[in-house]
């Protein structure tokens, strides 16, 4: 019985520290913190931000691929979610004038960037390309 319980309590325990690291990897970001969360922080590791809207149904398409694709590459990139509906001062700097805008930041600014909803196979490709490794 004690086995049990242990192997129970160990398999509860991988499962929180998954969800944690996963939470880790997908920030939501607004105009006031923007600077900090991805100018900065895209110093260390490349980030990629989704400009999407909830009335917006094709970003309703696109991100829950993108989100299935931030565990996949498990570290090798954060993915921000800013709504621009409520955050329209970074959208006007960032000339979004269609969403989806999906945008790659590295080194604290814009390295590629696509508008629209592609295909999963499209949107590794272009992880691909933009962490230079993929997946292993």
């Amino acid at each position: 019985m004690d086995e049990e319980m242990e192997r129970i309590k160990k398999k509860k325990m991988k499962e929180l520290m998954e969800k944690m690291k996963a939470k880790k990897l997908e920030i939501e970001v607004n105009d006031n913190d923007f600077q900090e969360k991805i100018i900065e922080q895209s110093k260390n590791i490349p980030i990629v931000v989704d400009f999407w809207a909830q009335w917006c149904p094709p970003c309703l398409i696109l991100g829950p691929t993108l989100e299935k694709l931030v565990k996949e590459y498990d570290g090798k990139f954060i993915l921000a979610k800013i709504n621009v509906g409520e955050n329209q001062a970074i959208a006007r700097t960032y000339g979004i004038m269609s969403i989806p805008a999906v945008k790659m930041f590295k080194e604290g600014r814009v390295v590629d960037e696509f508008v629209g909803t592609l295909p999963e196979p499209a949107v590794r490709e272009w992880l691909d390309k933009n962490t230079r490794s993929g997946i292993k």
